[in-house]
């Protein structure tokens, strides 16, 4: 008689979205990059003594903050040859004088109050209550762990842009108060915005067990990201191509955050269940 094969049990519900294992990697790619980050993890958890798990979070962490912020760099250069003498793209103007026209009254004051939430003081703590209500939703830490890596490594990208640019806000004449003195490029409430929205967004959808729920979730998510980034340029206080760069670096440490999670969970597998879990 043929032998029975191993039954397969489903993963726990904080290591899958829907049906889909976050152990699994589909792309070539992905099982290429997954597969030299868990050896070194491994090797590195060796020597170290460590949780190789644990080390191939920090590790893709470490790695993606030099690759994201080696990429703003290089956004810096292309912004240097797209812009004019004045330091303004071919887009950035007729794109605010469009924002300008828009404006009313209450426009205003309601782009004004939803783009506090994105400051320096809304959005910390939006990212704390999310991050402290999954963590104690889920039981687990790691909500938590994730929302401050992603947060800081945020907040140090956003710096670096604007230090290696050093780029000038629009004229204070097309803008709508309170006025702000920091560089413009790239738009840290867009980059902050992106990362935190995006990473509740993904924590959210490995909660919610119906999938019309995770869809809307993703969808809320993506209008808010966007109209962070508009409103900013609605209200003059950033150029149109700071917005892009803000969501475009933004989108590219998210991503490097989510694949440490993921590569946590695999390695974190790997040695509770075994070689078979591999």
């Amino acid at each position: 008689m043929p032998s029975a094969e191993p039954q397969r049990t489903s993963p726990p519900k904080d290591e899958r979205i829907g049906d889909r294992d976050l152990a699994h990697w589909r792309s070539a790619p992905g099982r290429l990059v997954a597969g030299w980050l868990a050896h070194v993890s491994v090797l590195v958890g060796r020597a170290l003594r460590w949780s190789s798990a644990n080390i191939a979070l920090v590790l893709t962490v470490v790695i993606g903050l030099g690759v994201v912020a080696a990429l703003t760099a290089g956004s810096a250069e292309v912004y240097e040859n797209v812009v004019d003498r004045d330091g303004i793209s071919v887009i950035d103007q007729p794109v605010l004088d469009a924002a300008v026209r828009m404006r009313t009254p209450l426009a205003d004051r309601l782009a004004t109050d939803f783009t506090n939430i994105g400051g320096p003081v809304g959005m910390p703590i939006l990212a704390l209550v999310v991050a402290v209500g999954l963590s104690l939703s889920w039981r687990r830490w790691m909500p938590l762990v994730l929302m401050a890596i992603a947060s800081a490594g945020s907040l140090l990208i956003t710096v670096t842009g604007k230090d290696l640019t050093a780029r000038t806000r629009p004229p204070r004449a097309l803008a709508v108060p309170p006025f702000e003195s920091s560089a413009s490029f790239p738009s840290g409430h867009t980059l902050n915005a992106t990362v935190v929205l995006g990473l509740t967004a993904y924590l959210l959808v490995i909660w919610l067990r119906k999938k019309r729920w995770r869809a809307v979730t993703i969808a809320v998510a993506t209008v808010l990201i966007a109209a962070m980034g508009l409103s900013r340029v609605f209200l003059g206080h950033h150029w149109f191509t700071d917005v892009v760069a803000g969501w475009a670096i933004g989108l590219g440490w998210l991503a490097t955050v989510i694949t440490g999670h993921r590569l946590r969970i695999t390695l974190a597998r790997r040695r509770r269940d075994g070689p078979a879990a591999g």
